[in-house]
């Protein structure tokens, strides 16, 4: 019994130990953009540098983790490299768990996608197209694009709605 109890106690040690680093992680104030503010994260947030706000730039984007995928698109001719941040690495930085992600084009143009769905992994914020940054023209500076040659769930009309490109905002609505 005596043993039981020790392990109890080691047990809540650990959890209260992985509470602490996982909330200082994610309290971790968020640095000013240098750069040109290429996007704009708004809801309710726990990491804002702006008033309740978080600004980024591509460095911070670059920073926040970086991916690349090889894919094709219905946009695009051929299998393209996408180089960015993988949106779950984002949501994670600004302790967003749960609700769905507004996401709005430089024209107003909107979509919704669950948290849950960003979550997982797959959805990439593009700001590099082939090596080079995208501009208004080739749908950047941001595109969220999917791995939709990996798995045929994303050749589907949810995941192209999805793939915003001219992206200049996120809304998180709990």
């Amino acid at each position: 019994m005596r043993f039981v109890s020790f392990l109890a106690q080691r047990f809540a040690a650990l959890c209260i130990s992985v509470l602490y680093i996982s909330g200082a992680a994610a309290a971790q104030p968020l640095p000013s953009p240098t750069g040109e503010v290429i996007l704009t994260v708004a809801g309710p947030i726990s990491a804002q540098n702006s008033g309740d706000l978080a600004l980024f730039d591509q460095a911070m984007l670059a920073e926040t983790g970086t991916k690349t995928i090889a894919t094709s698109t219905i946009w695009t001719e051929g299998v393209r490299s996408f180089t960015g941040t993988p949106m779950a690495a984002i949501l994670q930085r600004l302790g967003i768990t749960s609700g769905t992600i507004q996401a709005s084009a430089i024209n107003d143009y909107t979509v919704e996608i669950p948290v849950a769905d960003l979550l997982e992994g797959h959805a990439l914020l593009a700001w590099h197209l082939d090596g080079q940054p995208m501009s208004v023209r080739q749908k950047g500076p941001l595109w969220i694009v999917y791995p939709y040659d990996s798995d045929n769930r994303f050749q589907s009309e949810i995941y192209f709605s999805r793939s915003i490109w001219q992206l200049s905002r996120l809304t998180l609505v709990p």
